[in-house]
């Protein structure tokens, strides 16, 4: 018998101490074999299977809002319609959670690729899409891709999807409504910029601390968790600088596990919350218990 249902709200709230932090699903992409640098085909396969995975890996496209005492702040803003149809449900879901776009203070930018900033702008008209919120980012991102001399540089694809787009959206907000960060700083109370540079030159998470609780928003950190977890040297094909890339990977995995942070991940499995674990030369990801109250 064939049903025609429709899924609950990709809503799922998580509380940290004194802040609530909601998980936002824009939706998901199906993968393609050739996103990985160096890694052969069978090797994606036999990764993938250890978790009963199957190739194509369907990768969520979370966002994460984060409300506290004294503001609220949206960590990414989802693609709208640039990612395809399977994505683009961003507005949808901050609205089932109950979240006018007005109320929004801060976006916290993560990296300016299209399935993490395009929710920014209306293209047709230049409106703002969050007409009351600053954005945040880090100042190696907005000093890159507005750079017309790194432009020249890209080709034609990298020009339209990363430069391109990122300057259509970041655009109107850059004059008025926009604030650069660096790595280390506390730009909100509670929530300070962890620099992992590499996937892009300013691609940065963000640490939230309440009391002794931690929980760290990743952007691009991983891709892939069945495969970058266990394997921190692969590579993406998206990646500016693949070998920094790695690297930053790396000090940040093994900074999460020496201070046993909450993960909250752009591309873990819906709702992205999870604890890392060692596992081999590398480390896998627990998913935090689901909790039917807050």
């Amino acid at each position: 018998m064939t049903m025609s249902v429709q899924q609950v709200p990709g809503v799922y709230h998580r509380p940290l101490g004194e802040f609530l932090v909601t998980a936002l699903s824009d939706g998901y992409v199906d993968q393609g074999y050739g996103i990985f640098r160096d890694l052969s085909n069978e090797a994606v396969d036999e990764l993938m299977a250890r978790d009963h995975g199957v190739w194509p890996a369907r990768t969520s496209v979370n966002c994460f809002l984060i409300r506290g005492p004294n503001y609220t702040a949206l960590v990414d803003c989802g693609s709208q319609d640039k990612m395809g149809p399977t994505c683009g449900r961003l507005f949808e879901n901050l609205e089932a959670a109950g979240v006018g776009r007005d109320e929004v203070d801060y976006i916290l930018l993560t990296h300016a690729h299209p399935d993490h900033s395009c929710g920014l702008t209306d293209v047709k008209t230049g409106e703002r899409l969050f007409p009351k919120a600053q954005v945040i980012v880090n100042a190696k991102e907005v000093a890159h891709w507005f750079s017309d001399e790194e432009m020249e540089k890209a080709d034609e694809r990298k020009r339209l999807r990363y430069f391109s787009w990122a300057r259509e959206q970041l655009g109107p907000y850059r004059e008025n409504h926009m604030r650069t960060c660096v790595d280390g700083e506390e730009i909100l109370p509670g929530i300070t910029v962890a620099e992992c540079a590499g996937h892009t030159p300013g691609h940065s998470a963000y640490v939230l601390k309440s009391g002794d609780k931690q929980l760290v928003v990743w952007g691009d950190l991983v891709h892939i968790p069945e495969i970058q977890l266990r394997r921190p040297d692969v590579a993406m094909i998206f990646d500016y600088d693949p070998q920094m890339a790695i690297e930053t990977r790396r000090e940040l995995l093994k900074r999460i596990m020496a201070e046993d942070m909450l993960v909250a991940g752009m591309h873990i499995h819906f709702p992205g919350f999870g604890w890392l674990r060692e596992e081999g030369e590398g480390c896998r990801v627990a998913a935090d218990q689901w909790a039917f109250a807050l």
